[in-house]
């Protein structure tokens, strides 16, 4: 159950451009020259979606099979018969289930500014105007963070942690049964970085139209751009891995139910309303102005949110180390 979903979900995102093809041709089998059996006819004109499934609900596929994993993950701990992997599992199922709330919420800016959930759609709307990480910067950065979560990475590996639960809720598999865990991990943070790439950053989009004429040459160079796009957050996630420390396990839920989940409510409202005004009280019909503006409402809030997070009003450390502190330095007259 953990590994299945992974797999799946790469096949439903656009690798590059459409592919004009043009063939038609019907296959047939016989026995040796006998008994002729017409399989069907194969006929295709115009451009080919490079995607081996362009499904109409786009993101919303992905969000619901990737939550699938869950079921794996905490199946895993219970049935090791392990206290530690099933605290693991635990602690995997809580985190996993607390952050897929703040990573459907930041999707919904997404839906409201492209009007549309099919990563095809929202790929052409990107084109059109800017890559959404400009005018949905907060949707990106609670995206992100959500996706760390999502696949037990550094610093929030709480599920994994070695130090306190040897090795977590796969603690006592070994072989492939340990390896299915592993591949099912890394293929969804393939698909975490696919999908950071496709909803914020163009997809296979390369900045400028030559892009859109159409041709097998441009298919190529976008597939290329994509693949070089995905591997730049693949290394992005192993460079937080070697960077950071790990989270706390309450600095990990204060995270997601006290900051990344109010922050996606109250981006989801501003951004409703500062749709409604660009477009129909100041009247800003182009898709590049509009996403401008957009982009000028997130640099002011941007600013706003990360001083807030900077100042440790919601993610600190120890109370009770400070208390102490502060005690001790309260009895150091008294002691002098």
């Amino acid at each position: 159950m953990s590994f299945v979903p992974a797999p799946l979900l790469s096949a439903v995102i656009p690798f590059a451009a459409p592919l004009p093809v043009d063939f038609d041709f019907t296959v047939r089998f016989s026995f040796f020259g006998l008994f002729p059996i017409d399989l069907g006819r194969w006929v295709h004109h115009g451009l080919m979606p490079m995607v081996v499934a362009d499904l109409p609900i786009g993101f919303l596929f992905v969000i619901a099979i990737s939550s699938l994993g869950v079921y794996g993950v905490a199946l895993a701990g219970w049935s090791s018969n392990s206290k530690y992997a099933l605290l693991g599992g635990l602690r995997a199922s809580a985190q996993m289930v607390s952050y897929e709330v703040a990573m459907g919420l930041s999707l919904i800016p997404v839906l409201l500014l492209s009007g549309n959930v099919s990563f095809s759609a929202i790929i052409a709307d990107q084109q059109a105007g800017l890559w959404y990480v400009l005018p949905l910067f907060l949707s990106f950065f609670t995206f992100l963070i959500s996706g760390f979560a999502e696949t037990n990475r550094l610093p929030f590996d709480l599920p994994e942690a070695e130090s306190e639960l040897i090795a977590g809720y796969h603690t006592e598999y070994s072989a492939m049964k340990f390896s299915f865990f592993f591949i099912a991990e890394y293929a969804n943070v393939v698909t975490v970085c696919a999908m950071v790439t496709t909803l914020f950053f163009g997809g296979w989009d390369i900045p400028g139209s030559w892009d859109q004429a159409g041709g097998v040459l441009q298919t190529l160079v976008t597939g290329f751009g994509f693949f070089l796009k995905v591997m730049f957050w693949i290394f992005f996630i192993m460079w937080i891995r070697w960077t950071l420390p790990r989270f706390r396990y309450d600095q990990l839920m204060a995270l997601g139910w006290k900051v990344l989940m109010p922050l996606a409510l109250a981006y989801i409202m501003l951004i409703a309303v500062a749709i409604w005004v660009i477009e129909h009280v100041i009247g800003i019909t182009n898709p590049k102005l509009a996403d401008l503006a957009l982009f000028g409402v997130n640099l002011v809030v941007g600013f706003l949110v990360f001083g807030l997070l900077d100042s440790g009003m919601f993610v600190r450390g120890s109370v009770r180390s400070r208390q102490a502190l502060e005690a001790r330095r309260a009895r150091a007259p008294v002691a002098g």
